[in-house]
């Protein structure tokens, strides 16, 4: 059993995750920003904590990660509150939550991050910001002494899981996600599969909704794609 926390708690992937760690044994804490969540938390089976990672400073997150194995980040400003809010959530929060995790000696961290952060984004593109501030996120994870995996899905849909996927950066004709979509249920599995298999640390897996069994496709994910200036 691991005791894992989980940022972003009420977000749409991590209450498909939260239920999936549960069934096999984990003990799990859902980070909330708002106690009015908490019931919808609850019924996952995870320990709903109230902290807002927006305001929460590193001794606050250090506190709520303590006894923790794990974090796994799946927070998001979710296009609200414009580029200056995003920046505040993608990044700066998410930095904290890693100094806070190294603090709290919580060495595994998750990062829930984005396809299109790690390939090319037109300067109009409307999430240009989101992935600006990802890929500045995943870019300090990689420099801090954690054991991180970078998950990267496409654009996520509400399909129920297929348990399958494709590991493969986002290419130029791609229209940034267009085409990758990925189902948040995948998206919840691929981050329950690497929390089981340690070959996933230090490895950055861009995916979307594919043919390869999940356990089988994050097993053997090339080194060369953890290389974010490529």
């Amino acid at each position: 059993m691991s005791r894992i926390v989980i940022v972003g708690g009420h977000g749409k992937v991590a209450l498909l995750l939260a239920p999936l760690l549960v069934e096999r044994g984990d003990d799990v804490i859902s980070l909330i920003r708002d106690a009015a969540q908490a019931d919808d938390v609850a019924a996952t089976g995870a320990q709903p904590l109230v902290l807002s990672v927006e305001e929460a400073g590193v001794d606050e997150l250090a506190a709520a990660f303590a006894g923790a194995d794990a974090i796994v980040w799946s927070a998001g400003a979710a296009g609200k509150g414009g580029p200056q809010r995003t920046d505040a959530v993608d990044r700066q929060a998410a930095i904290r939550t890693m100094e806070a995790a190294e603090r709290a000696g919580a060495r595994r961290y998750v990062m829930v991050s984005f396809i299109g952060s790690h390939g090319r984004i037109p300067d109009d593109h409307p999430l240009r910001a989101y992935a600006v501030a990802k890929l500045a996120a995943d870019r300090h994870l990689q420099a801090t002494g954690l054991d991180w995996t970078i998950l990267g899905p496409g654009v996520l849909t509400a399909e129920e899981s297929s348990g399958r996927i494709t590991v493969s950066r986002m290419g130029s004709d791609d229209g940034v996600g267009a085409r990758l979509l990925t189902s948040r249920a995948n998206v919840a599995a691929v981050a329950a599969a690497v929390l089981a298999d340690d070959r996933t640390i230090h490895r950055v897996i861009p995916f979307f909704d594919g043919g390869t069994p999940i356990a089988e496709a994050v097993a053997d994910v090339p080194v060369e794609l953890a290389d974010l200036d490529t």
